[in-house]
Formats: C-alpha cells, structure tokens, sequence
C-alpha cells in the first residue's frame, strides 16, 4: 500500500485528502498544528504540533516518520494562511505569515524529508499554491489587493520550480497545483463566500477527488510544472487572458 503524507490535514482540502486516501487503502500520516491531533485510525496516523510557518517543522516531522520507518510515495503539503489586505490597508504581520507559510516552510518540510532518506526515487512532491500566484493571469478585470496573498503564492510557484531542479536528479518529481476554488473556512473567513456561486467554487471532497486523480498522472516527465487538475472553470480570468476552449486539467502559466 502506498504511503501518502498531507502537511495541514485536518482542515478544508487537506481532511478530504486524507479521507479519500485512506479510503482507497493507503496508509496516511497527516499533520496538524495542534497539539490536540484528532484520534488516529487503521489508515491514517495523525502527527500533531506541525506548524510549517515555524523552522523547526521539517526537522520535527521528518524525525518523527524516521522512528516509524516510514518510505514516502507522495508529499501534499496543503498547510496555508490567507489574510486580506488592500493598498489602503497593507498588513506587514499578515504578509510575513502568508509568506513563511507559503514560500519558506516547503523548502523546509522537503530538505528535512529528502535529507532523512523518507523521500527517495519516484515519491511525488506536490505543493498546493492557487492561480492568484500567476502573474500572467492576473488582470485588470480582479484589480489589485491582497499583496501578500498573490505574491506569496508566486514565491511558492517558484520554490516549486527550484526544488524541482534541486530533486529531479534523485527522480523525486515536484508538481505545482491550484486545486479549485473551494468552500472552506479560509474563503469564507476571508469574505470570498459572497463569490462561491458565481466562481463556480467546490467542496474540498471534489477539488480532493480530481486532485488524486491528476497526482495519479504525474510523473517525473512533469517535473516543475503548474497546473490545475479541474481546468479553468474557476479561474476568473483565464478566459479573458489565455483564450476560450481551454483544457482540462490546464497547464498555467507562471
């Protein structure tokens, strides 16, 4: 049975993940920023005070998994923080969070996993960023704002990349993923859920069933790349920047 390890798995996009996997016989290790882990169960181990925005995660969680002898086949790390900002209101705390989160924390995570031998040659490494971290499609038609949000997810587009060039020689494959836009508690916290409708925004059970589904098809020939497993729908300016009759799962432009 395959071993599959979700950085954030006890919320939105990363619980549905480790649901679905457990359901279809793997063996999930999930970690949680709490000390307060949910219960354990035959499929999925939980590891608890993981926080990735802090520098001592990677060492933590990959000592850890070394004591239960684990070999990694893939590595989602979801863990993420969205906090709103606009020119008005720029947020220095909030940007430094959003970026050690998203950009620092991975590079982290990975180097402790590989470094401990848990990841070896044909694990997958996917980093779940969104298509707000594309600079190509951001557009006049959603304006400005949210600093730290979009460019945090654009640094962790290119540690993606890097780290990529960094693995590939270890035939590790390293995937860059928007996963859909979702009804969480981190859209709705944020005041996004007035677009849910009109954004074409899923659960976290749906984006988790097409994001297995593309990892299924990833493979070191992919190496670095940036996609979105369920296409465009919910990509509000894909249309207006990329073209009509766009496909499913979309290859995005950095």
């Amino acid at each position: 049975m395959p071993t599959v390890l979700i950085v954030g798995a006890t919320g939105g996009l990363g619980a549905s993940l480790a649901k679905k996997y457990a359901s279809q016989g793997a063996n999930v290790v999930g970690t949680t920023r709490s000390a307060d882990s949910p219960a354990s169960t035959s499929n999925i181990i939980y590891v608890p005070s993981i926080d990735v925005a802090q520098e001592s995660a990677g060492s933590e969680l990959a000592s850890h998994l070394e004591r239960h002898s684990l070999s990694l086949d893939t590595v989602i790390i979801t863990a993420g923080y969205f906090g709103t900002e606009s020119f008005e209101e720029p947020s220095w705390e909030k940007e430094v969070k959003m970026y050690t989160t998203s950009a620092i924390g991975p590079v982290f995570i990975v180097h402790n996993l590989v470094k401990a031998g848990l990841c070896k040659e044909g694990t997958k490494i996917i980093l779940v960023s969104s298509e707000s971290g594309s600079i190509t499609l951001r557009h006049e038609k959603e304006g400005g704002g949210n600093y730290g949000h979009h460019a945090s997810k654009a640094a962790e587009n290119m540690v993606g990349k890097l780290l990529s060039l960094d693995l590939k020689p270890k035939g590790i494959a390293v995937g860059i993923v928007h996963p859909g836009f979702m009804r969480t508690e981190m859209t709705k916290g944020v005041g996004f859920d007035k677009y849910w409708d009109e954004g074409g925004a899923v659960t976290p059970d749906e984006a988790a069933e097409s994001l297995i589904k593309w990892i299924n098809t990833f493979d070191i020939s992919h190496t670095g790349e940036y996609w979105a497993p369920r296409g465009p729908r919910d990509i509000g300016t894909a249309d207006a920047v990329l073209g009509s009759n766009l496909s499913t799962p979309l290859h995005l432009p950095w």
